[in-house]
């Protein structure tokens, strides 16, 4: 209680202030509260404060230093998003480092997005120089279409910055393929001769057809197919060599580049030379070989003549035999007349004579000794 002098001197009484009495009565009752919390839930509220320091501590640890960079770059990249890398088996500093240099060159490019394309396999680091280049270049390159390229191309030796090189850088490409084995495309023009052409392709990349385009291949296929045909449909092989270009205009105008991954610029004729006479070749050849047909056939007629010659002399030496065997007849037919009575001696000695004056004349014409006849039957 405190105490107030009077004007007079004496002092009187005065009532305490309420506020500062109710003050003290609640800071009474929060302390009981307190006290009453049991010692086990304090525990656990340490626990829980202790985790959540050295959760802090362990994120300030590691990514510390990336988290400055990126911050300092002006690409800002949360603990926490660094962390999800961490746990995502991301290489958190490729990342943030790309993330960086795609923020630098104005690239509209997410954590997330870099996140997701190094998931499916492809190559951070070579789509955001990809990007940059074709941002450079003024080409037009989006962020799906520079990542679909990229896996597209995975595995194959080409990358999608080649890809952006190429289309900023035109490549040539040589006509036939030096992995082929050729050297030249051969043709032959109307008149049979042969000319030998070799030509080099200007392309440059198509970013919107690389991914499903034809490739280079196709190009030289395309390429080597017009050659051929604007050789074939000349007149002669000097109208060839009097107007090259005639063959670049000519397969130029078949648009050879739709389809592929690819425009063509140009095609140059970088060498043409005069091969064989195919037509004279040709013509030789189908003379040899009707020779060989002639001939053939020729043996097959003389076959045939020796085979009938053959089946000829077979018969002879059967009518023969019939000869002889009617001859053996002979004899036995006399002796049958005679025992018959049909024929006489006489009649049988001018048998023998006639055959007698026969074998003469035969044997005079033939230069030997007549022979003797055969007796005459015994009676």
């Amino acid at each position: 209680m405190s105490a107030e002098r009077t004007g007079c001197g004496a002092p009187q009484a005065v009532a305490p202030d309420p506020e500062p009495i109710g003050n003290n009565i609640l800071m009474n009752l929060s302390w009981l509260h307190f006290a009453q919390i049991p010692s086990v839930l304090w525990l656990g509220l340490w626990i829980l404060l202790g985790i959540f320091a050295l959760v802090i501590v362990v994120l300030v640890f590691n990514f510390f230093g990336i988290w400055v960079r990126a911050w300092v770059s002006g690409a800002y990249v949360g603990l926490i998003e660094l962390a999800a890398l961490r746990l995502r088996s991301v290489p958190v500093g490729l990342v943030v480092d790309n993330y960086i240099n795609a923020r630098k060159s104005g690239l509209e490019v997410t954590v997330d997005q870099l996140n997701v394309h190094f998931l499916a396999g492809g190559d951070v680091q070579g789509v955001v120089r990809a990007l940059i280049a074709a941002q450079k270049a003024s080409i037009h390159l989006t962020f799906d279409r520079a990542c679909a390229i990229d896996l597209a191309t995975k595995g194959t030796g080409k990358t999608v910055l080649d890809a952006v090189k190429t289309s900023v850088n035109p490549k040539v490409i040589d006509c036939p393929s030096p992995g082929s084995g050729k050297s030249t495309v051969d043709a032959v023009a109307k008149d049979g001769i042969a000319v030998k052409v070799k030509a080099r392709v200007t392309v440059r990349t198509n970013l919107e057809r690389f991914v499903g385009g034809a490739t280079e291949e196709t190009i030289i296929a395309r390429v080597g197919e017009g050659i051929v045909s604007t050789i074939g449909s000349a007149a002669s092989y000097k109208d060839v060599l009097e107007n090259p270009d005639r063959i670049s205009k000519t397969v130029l105008d078949k648009a050879l580049d739709s389809n592929t991954a690819f425009e063509i610029l140009s095609i140059d004729i970088a060498d043409v030379d005069v091969g064989e006479n195919v037509g004279a070749k040709l013509q030789a050849e189908q003379a040899q070989a009707n020779k060989l047909i002639a001939q053939a056939q020729a043996e097959v007629r003389r076959a045939a003549a020796m085979a009938v010659e053959q089946e000829m002399v077979a018969r002879t030496q059967e009518m023969r035999a019939r000869v002889v065997e009617a001859e053996a007849q002979v004899p036995l037919a006399i002796a049958e007349a005679f025992r018959s009575g049909n024929l006489g001696i006489m009649d049988f000695y001018r048998l023998k004579n006639i055959q007698a004056d026969t074998g003469m004349r035969e044997s005079i014409a033939s230069g030997s000794a007549p022979a003797s006849g055969p007796n005459p039957p015994a009676s």
